[in-house]
């Protein structure tokens, strides 16, 4: 059982956590939008087919975690605009499958590879050797507890918990 020390500590590290990523994601989110590339909203339902493939509407605004009437709109740009396109589910003839067009693939990892190479380049200019192997072990971390998250906020089975 944690002491109440442990707790305030662990307290302590969410909420900076937190503050630090919120920041840094608003800053990757908003160095990706460019003024004639797609919107944040609509890269963020475009990561997703890229992380998910293939989906159905539901499952994307489940992915998304909106409702589905909120993307219908952000879906019919993005089909018309060649991001996306759609094909008949194959076992339900109501659904259909959503995914991204060669096109679509192609730009989108243009668009990825640009903000790796800023990203890359601000590490670069601003991380010591063993700073970046800091960050690399942090990125561990967050996937970590991004895990535990995902579980309820629970560790993994077998997860080795540090003291």
């Amino acid at each position: 059982m944690a002491s109440n020390l442990d707790s305030a500590d662990a307290l302590q590290c969410a909420v900076r956590l937190r503050t630090a990523v919120s920041q840094f994601s608003r800053q990757l989110r908003s160095g990706a939008a460019a003024p004639d590339g797609p919107s944040v909203a609509k890269l963020s339902v475009l990561g997703q087919l890229h992380r998910h493939g293939p989906c159905t509407p539901t499952a994307l605004a489940g992915h998304e975690r909106v409702k589905l009437q909120s993307l219908t709109r952000l879906l019919a740009e993005l089909e018309a605009e060649g991001w996306i396109g759609r094909a008949p589910h194959a076992t339900d003839g109501r659904q259909w499958l959503l995914s991204l067009t060669p096109e679509g693939l192609r730009r989108l990892k243009a668009l990825m590879r640009s903000r790796e190479a800023a990203l890359a380049r601000a590490i670069g200019a601003t991380l010591s050797g063993e700073q970046r192997a800091l960050l690399l072990q942090a990125c561990g971390l967050l996937d970590r507890i991004a895990g535990a998250l995902e579980d309820g906020g629970e560790p993994s089975p077998g997860a080795a918990r540090p003291r």
